[in-house]
């Protein structure tokens, strides 16, 4: 099996950013404060930003599981920055660092297939609303895990002076949720209708179809039980949970079976 492989450009852009990440990580830890934390990985955020660029707008542009994992994981770390602005108090540096260097280095070695400039117009929107939903989940489960977290610090009797109310932490979640419901209600209605000018094929009941819908269902789900059912802490984190799996085999899972596990292009 031969996997594309990708170019010298791409990858020193993504040990750059991955490095960048790290230093950011050790630099925040010796200066002890949160507060400090966006100026450090400002330059690892920049050069993840441009490893993402060269890869899709490259001489040669490419796109699969991995650059997926990799823009979603940079949305994620655009929203922490945003976020970080309004509530200091947020504290994810050490696991945003991680998770920014690994998929900036993963989308090096996995890039994906080759884009045929050809494409549909359409393509570019449906890939960016899939993406973009992608980000917004995952910023809904990151917020889910400090919830959880910050319930478990409450049953220690932890002191939680330093940490966002779990009333802002739900409330930050399931806004994200709905954004992201709203994202992905929009692109498999582009999938549906565009199927033909997007794939050269009516809409296919494949693996990736069938994981979508089941993860808008279960969303959609979360959102009902959540308006109706007055469902909130581990009960919703776990629906929200179980969605965003689905919605990671939906792509992302799909795509490095056939990319990795078989070795086909498309």
């Amino acid at each position: 099996m031969i996997l594309p492989s990708a170019s010298s450009g791409t990858w020193l852009l993504a040990i750059a950013a991955a490095a960048g990440y790290a230093l950011a990580a050790v630099v925040v830890a010796r200066a002890g404060s949160e507060r400090s934390s966006l100026w450090p990985m400002a330059p690892a955020w920049a050069l993840h930003a441009a490893a993402l660029a060269w890869g899709l707008l490259g001489r040669q542009p490419h796109f699969g599981f991995a650059p997926a994992l990799s823009m979603t994981a940079w949305l994620v770390l655009t929203i922490y920055a945003v976020e970080h602005q309004l509530f200091p108090q947020l504290r994810t540096r050490w696991a945003l660092c991680a998770l920014g260097g690994a998929t900036a280095l993963l989308a090096a070695f996995f890039p994906g297939r080759a884009l045929h400039v050809s494409a549909s117009p359409w393509l570019a929107l449906h890939l960016t609303l899939g993406i973009a939903c992608y980000g917004l989940f995952s910023a809904a489960v990151v917020h889910a895990w400090l919830m959880g977290r910050a319930e478990r610090q409450m049953r220690q009797a932890s002191d939680l002076s330093s940490s966002l109310p779990l009333l802002t932490l739900e409330r930050l979640t399931f806004r994200f949720v709905t954004a992201g419901f709203v994202l992905l209600t929009a692109t498999l209605l582009v999938g549906w209708f565009f199927s033909e000018e997007l794939y050269g094929r009516a809409w296919l009941w494949d693996h990736k179809a069938v994981f979508s819908v089941l993860a808008w269902a279960t969303f959609a789900l979360l959102l009902l039980g959540r308006a109706r059912l007055g469902w909130r802490g581990r009960r919703a984190a776990r629906v929200l949970y179980a969605g965003a799996a689905l919605l990671l085999l939906a792509y992302a899972g799909s795509r490095f079976v056939m990319e990795v596990v078989l070795g086909r292009a498309a």
